[in-house]
């Protein structure tokens, strides 16, 4: 299934899974903050402008590694459909760890969607020098999605070669910036005690999953329509280092734990369009785990 902005919560659920998933949504959420000249030195890092054949070479090669090694490492959860007579220890922690999208995703969403026509940078900067630098963030964000397989070299060679553009502010978050930070700095610093609550609060609200579901889908094309997918998926992915910073674990976030979270980013995000049922929904798991509405929350007239 391949990744997209429109259903960045999907995406976000693959990364808090996954021991790099937070790097990825760091490279995606650079390319969705980046200015041209953020795009300009990343394509300036590229062999092909400015490296020798024998630096060509060898950039091929790791690219190719990165890309093989992170499609052939991480199980997807199709390998649970494969293995039915599995052991059901082995079964669960496939379940668990198995992913909805691959190695070829996270680039296809890279290019496509987070450096493709909605980006302004990537309009201005024209076709040459947005490729080039779709490369450089593509090979960080493959090999931090596949960090489990790829090889800590090539891992730090593709972020480096990142990281040495910037810093790049991050992305337009839309009219409800301010709550969405507010929200996230209040996930970011959950203790142990937060955490506690909120697992007790997501087993409490397991059995609604199909209103919540529908609540998010309309919260997506909400955005869809406003012309806010980007800043939507902007905090979603941003809601994936700050679940993470936490101290939830990638089984929290197999467990419910992860939709619970993204559900209250969808919800503030969203709050100033979407229906009243539909944020209660939303925002149960915080109302029982935190005993108060997200600070600055905005709800549509009815």
């Amino acid at each position: 299934m391949p990744y997209s902005l429109v259903s960045a919560a999907t995406l976000g659920f693959d990364l808090v899974r996954l021991p790099g998933g937070p790097d990825a949504a760091a490279v995606l959420l650079a390319g969705m903050g980046a200015s041209p000249d953020h795009l300009r030195g990343w394509a300036a890092q590229h062999p092909v402008a400015t490296g020798t054949a024998a630096q060509r070479t060898r950039w091929a090669d790791r690219s190719a590694r990165i890309r093989e090694l992170a499609a052939a490492g991480v199980p997807g959860l199709r390998s649970a459909e494969a293995h039915p007579q599995a052991r059901s220890e082995a079964l669960v922690a496939l379940l668990e760890q198995g992913t909805i999208g691959d190695a070829a995703s996270i680039e296809r969403v890279l290019r496509e969607d987070v450096l493709g026509p909605e980006s302004a940078a990537a309009v201005l900067v024209g076709v040459d020098v947005r490729e080039l630098a779709a490369d450089v963030l593509a090979d960080a964000a493959v090999a931090a999605w596949g960090s489990a397989a790829v090889a800590d070299r090539d891992r730090r060679t593709a972020a480096q070669a990142v990281a040495r553009v910037g810093p790049v502010p991050d992305p337009d978050l839309g009219p409800r910036a301010e709550a969405v930070t507010h929200l996230l700095a209040r996930v970011a610093a959950f203790d142990e005690l937060s955490l506690g609550r909120w697992r007790v609060a997501t087993d409490e609200v397991r059995d609604g999953r199909r209103p919540w579901a529908a609540a998010m889908h309309g919260a997506a094309w909400a955005a869809h329509v406003s012309g806010r997918t980007r800043a939507l998926g902007a905090a979603q992915l941003m809601a994936v280092g700050a679940f993470r910073t936490a101290g939830f674990t990638p089984a929290d976030g197999a467990r419910g734990l992860w939709n619970a979270v993204s559900g209250c980013v969808q919800a503030v995000a969203m709050s100033d369009l979407l229906d009243g049922p539909s944020l209660d929904q939303l925002l149960l798991p915080w109302l029982l785990a935190e005993g108060d509405h997200p600070p600055g929350l905005h709800r549509a007239p009815s």
